[in-house]
């Protein structure tokens, strides 16, 4: 039988990988993966033979993926974060359904609500949602009533795929429809390439979110009615030696 493992590889770093997901890759024979996220990764790997598919191929992706397995080889598709989080994952299963002959195995990552949470500080401690602004697969109106429920029911909310080229103004949409249920200072956070070049965070209100501009390489943390901002903390000479933390308390006494 050939062995398909589908890998999370967390932001893309080394050090963010899980050591299964280091070990997996370095014994494997072939990496399949989104061009960007091969490109991350290749120069850790570079004896590996690579295969790569431009965004919105992801069923030509997999097809290749248990082509090469189906050869007798050990191939592995990496996805960006956790390969079972708007990942790869489901859509290997369900093919691989006409592919008996090769065996899967999903190996779990650190998704961007993990990594961006440990830079902001503890937005996630408490219930939380997780919802994507991207409606190439999910209605508009679906993303809209999910928006709407879980700031009913007071969840910290985490939101992938904020913003794109051609999807700009989506997360001032979101918050527009956050705002009808929370209040505009509610605390918020954002994260940009967690784990890759160009890291950066901002700690603002909801009101403040509402005229970001966000992009694809963007995780937005809207914190629920108890979340609060943590000051940061200045050196003797005035250098910052403590960021502000964005803190969502789970309700420990103290």
């Amino acid at each position: 039988m050939g062995k398909l493992y589908v890998a999370g590889i967390g932001p893309g770093d080394y050090e963010s990988m899980t050591i299964k997901a280091r070990r997996i890759l370095r014994e494997c024979d072939v990496i399949i993966g989104y061009t960007v996220y091969v490109e991350l990764i290749e120069q850790y790997f570079p004896d590996k033979e690579y295969f790569t598919t431009p965004m919105r191929k992801e069923k030509e992706r997999c097809l290749l993926a248990f082509s090469e397995a189906g050869k007798g080889k050990t191939a592995a598709l990496v996805c960006s974060g956790d390969a079972g989080i708007y990942g790869m994952a489901g859509l290997v299963l369900e093919i691989g359904r006409e592919f008996a002959d090769v065996e899967v195995e999903i190996i779990p990552g650190i998704t961007s609500a993990c990594s961006g949470a440990a830079l902001l500080g503890a937005p996630l401690m408490h219930d939380f949602a997780v919802i994507s602004l991207s409606d190439l697969l999910t209605p508009w109106d679906t993303i809209a009533k999910r928006l709407k429920a879980a700031a009913q029911a007071d969840f910290a909310v985490c939101i992938y795929n904020p913003g794109s080229k051609k999807r700009a103004g989506y997360l001032k949409r979101a918050c527009e429809i956050l705002l009808e249920e929370k209040n505009p200072q509610t605390v918020c956070g954002v994260v940009r390439n967690a784990g890759r070049e160009g890291e950066g965070i901002k700690i603002l209100t909801l009101s403040e979110l509402s005229q970001y501009e966000a992009d694809m390489f963007t995780t937005v943390f809207i914190g629920n009615h108890e979340t609060f901002c943590l000051p940061g903390r200045n050196g003797h000479e005035g250098e910052e030696t403590q960021p502000a933390r964005m803190i969502t308390p789970r309700g420990y006494r103290l």
